[in-house]
């Protein structure tokens, strides 16, 4: 089986492979830490062979959130901006990738985050022991935040799924 996967080591940015390399393009949970998410998306297209799918997940901000709310959040993962379902399809779009399907699971990015702000408060002083006080209080704060914007709407997370026609 493991002939079947290739798992390369790299920039999402600076795909090290050639054209159409690809029959599947996977991605968790990992663009939103792009500032520059646009050239991650031409980088899966560029790799992606015809006939090909690009399936992957995000927190991504919801379409209609107010600019500033998830401030907090962005300055704690030191970005300007998350993507959004919208940016997602419109620019897989004009690259010629078919959106299959969109399937929103918010509930499920404010029941991780809720579920680890849960324990890292249970385990306080066992993590005291193991990790900066400081750190810790901003992780707190910062777990809290993602919580609250799922819990207005304000984010969403799902997963997406695209065909190369």
């Amino acid at each position: 089986m493991e002939q079947l996967i290739e798992v390369i080591d790299g920039s999402f940015e600076d795909v090290p492979a050639g054209d159409a390399t690809f029959d599947l393009v996977w991605s968790q949970d990992a663009i939103l830490h792009s500032g520059q998410r646009t050239t991650v998306l031409e980088e899966v297209e560029r790799v992606l062979k015809k006939g090909g799918e690009f399936v992957f997940t995000d927190p991504m901000q919801a379409d209609d959130c107010p600019k500033g709310m998830l401030q907090p959040i962005l300055d704690r993962i030191h970005l300007e901006s998350l993507g959004s379902p919208g940016f997602y399809s419109r620019e897989t779009a004009r690259l010629g990738l078919s959106e299959v399907v969109f399937e929103a699971m918010t509930h499920q990015l404010t029941m991780h985050y809720s579920r680890v702000l849960q324990e890292t408060e249970r385990h306080e002083k066992e993590l005291n022991d193991q990790i900066n006080s400081d750190y810790l209080a901003r992780m707190r704060k910062g777990l809290g935040h993602w919580v609250e914007g799922g819990h207005q709407g304000h984010l969403v997370w799902g997963i997406f799924h695209f065909h190369k026609d």
